[in-house]
């Protein structure tokens, strides 16, 4: 690639590969996790978020947001949430516009009982990583997101 692309940097275009490799590896070792527990990766972290958040609930676009999925994705989501009886869908009281999404007692109950079920998946998926190596880990991806966020600032053209 290095010589087919020689302008392109390759330290940082391997980085992004390795990422994307990482991200569909976990995917895909923990889809048969979730399908047992009759979720999906994102909506077990939405019942989460909405567990830990404020009084039980969030907007679409906040879940959205710490999901990291596009709007569309998380209506789906959501969709599937209130259908099953797991999250409510309701009008935001004083902005018509804004729903309010909140998690059920169904929902709690799901996500509680899903906790240990994903005790051993997880210890097994980075039992190759010692505690040292996990905590670096844990700090090089936290930077790397950081720098993400700042490098999505548009650059201003010069004149």
């Amino acid at each position: 690639m290095a010589e087919a692309l020689p302008e392109l940097p390759m330290a940082e275009t391997v980085m992004v590969r390795l990422m994307r490799i990482g991200v569909f590896g976990l995917g895909n070792f923990f889809e048969p996790v979730f399908r047992e527990l009759g979720l999906t990766e994102n909506s077990f972290h939405v019942l989460c978020l909405l567990m830990a958040g404020d009084q039980g609930r969030a907007s679409p676009s906040e879940l959205s947001e710490l999901v990291g999925t596009t709007r569309a994705n998380m209506t789906r989501i959501l969709d599937s949430l209130v259908n099953d009886g797991l999250a409510s869908r309701a009008i935001e009281a004083r902005d018509g516009r804004r729903h309010v999404i909140r998690i059920t007692t169904a929902g709690c109950k799901v996500a509680s009982e899903a906790g240990p079920r994903l005790v051993e998946p997880l210890k097994r998926a980075f039992s190759g990583l010692d505690a040292d190596e996990l905590a670096s880990l844990d700090r090089l991806l936290r930077k790397a997101i950081v720098s993400f966020d700042k490098g999505a600032t548009p650059l201003r053209v010069a004149a």
